[in-house]
């Protein structure tokens, strides 16, 4: 059996095994799983993670990518392996007029950063900008330009990546394709990103925002529905928000560009729908400061020490025709009712044909709605965290009966079982792609995935 020791011997200092690093990496934002590594790997290079993989393959060692360290339940850890930490890996550059080559580890706050000084951006965004880039490409990643350009992952143009086997390779759609569509939205099972080339395209400077009321569910999703297929908007979210005791309300957040003939006209964009006009609210935000509203939040929350509390987040991608149902259901339910103190509640359109990656599973239909339940529990009662966590368990099977599919970076442990039937009739070619090239099935063991 190989010790920390044993690896220490083989890679020296290149291999923390100091007691603090190893208690970093493991936990992660989730703060819901424990599994402590033997080792921390902080690679400058392809070639590093590729001797690594190449000596823990043949001896069954866990190996883990870790970047912004965002997972929820583990799915970045390595319990008695290795984790590779990525955050060195941060380069970005040269940026053209369409596309940019930035490594794994860099955060998608850099990345705008760089991309805006040349007045180009990523077509979609996560809403949260501290995530890393290997690992949001690795789950798909979503964003409020979804219903017009589909996952981050679908920005990708080329994939530099180390294989389970520690080969060393480009992947693209017309250079091993195979390759290529396994690792995007393939939750690390395949390969490790070492670096990803993005799609470009020019950024408006500025952008007006609006949040549009609803009172009543159904008048909401059907704006949103006819919203995503019209494009009226570059930006379409939504939240649903307590109002009252047991009530909600609905907010449509729609975002237009700003051109060189001025602001956007405001009665051609809400033409026809069926908000409250007198609670709209309406800004103008230069385009920047709109891709980093988030930040604020962060900074609260760390303030107050919530931003390392555990997350026993829950996304859900429900068909059109179970949508509503779904939603007041686990709205109504009182094991959800910490939504209304400290919780947010997303509920947003997509189009199922603009999200091309193969293995990013979806329910059937053109129409499906992102419901992503994120709350907090206290850091000193497990057992309200291991509630919270069996009611996201209780919230799938409810809406997996429906034909919802989980978008699968949550808090809600999986069955063997349960991942055959999430990817349904592509499971046998993630199995087949996945011996091949991690033959000795050592990468992303935290996804709980068994081949």
């Amino acid at each position: 059996m190989t010790t920390a020791h044993d690896l220490a011997a083989r890679f020296g200092p290149a291999l923390d095994i100091r007691p603090e690093s190893l208690g970093e990496a493991a936990q992660d934002f989730g703060h819901l799983v424990r599994a402590e590594p033997l080792g921390v790997l902080r690679p400058h290079s392809a070639a590093e993670i590729g001797d690594l993989l190449e000596f823990a393959g043949p001896r069954g060692i866990p190996v883990s990518a870790r970047g912004g360290g965002h997972s929820m339940y583990g799915q970045g850890q390595a319990g008695g392996g290795i984790v590779l930490d990525l955050r060195a890996l941060d380069r970005i550059g040269p940026v053209t007029d369409t596309q940019v080559t930035v490594q794994a580890g860099a955060l998608w706050r850099d990345v705008l950063a760089a991309t805006l000084a040349h007045g180009r951006t990523p077509p979609v965004l996560t809403d949260y900008l501290g995530a890393g880039v290997g690992g949001t490409l690795s789950a798909g990643g979503l964003g409020g330009a979804g219903h017009r350009h589909g996952l981050l992952a679908d920005q990708v143009l080329e994939l530099e990546v180390v294989t389970g086997s520690g080969e060393h390779r480009f992947c693209s759609p017309g250079r091993e394709p195979e390759l290529f569509h396994a690792v995007l939205a393939g939750l690390g099972q395949c390969a490790v990103i070492v670096a990803a080339t993005l799609r470009l395209v020019p950024a408006p400077d500025r952008v007006r925002r609006y949040c549009l009321y609803y009172a009543d569910l159904t008048r909401y999703l059907a704006d949103q529905r006819r919203l995503a297929h019209e494009q009226r908007f570059t930006h379409l979210e939504g939240q649903a928000r307590p109002v009252g005791e047991h009530g909600w309300q609905y907010m449509i957040e729609a975002v237009a560009p700003h051109t060189g003939l001025g602001p956007p006209d405001d009665g051609t964009l809400l033409d026809g729908l069926a908000h409250d006009p007198a609670a709209l609210e309406t800004e103008d935000l230069a385009y920047g400061e709109f891709a980093h509203r988030v930040d604020t939040d962060e900074e609260v929350l760390t303030t107050t020490g919530e931003w390392l509390c555990p997350h026993p987040w829950l996304n859900l991608l429900l068909p059109d025709g179970s949508a509503e149902s779904v939603v007041r259901a686990v709205l109504a339910d009182p094991a959800f009712a910490d939504l209304r103190e400290t919780g947010l509640v997303l509920l947003y359109p997509l189009l199922s044909d603009r999200l091309r990656a193969p293995f990013f599973r979806r329910p059937s239909g053109q129409v499906l709605y992102l419901l992503a339940l994120l709350r907090t529990a206290p850091p000193d009662s497990p057992g309200t965290a291991a509630a919270m966590v069996a009611a996201n368990r209780a919230a799938y099977e409810l809406a997996r009966t429906q034909g919802a599919v989980a978008y699968p970076v949550n808090a809600l442990p999986l069955s063997d079982a349960d991942w055959r039937d999430h990817y349904g009739d592509r499971w046998p070619a993630l199995a087949d792609a996945k011996r091949r090239h991690d033959p000795h099935l050592v990468l992303a063991r935290g996804q709980g995935m068994r081949f």
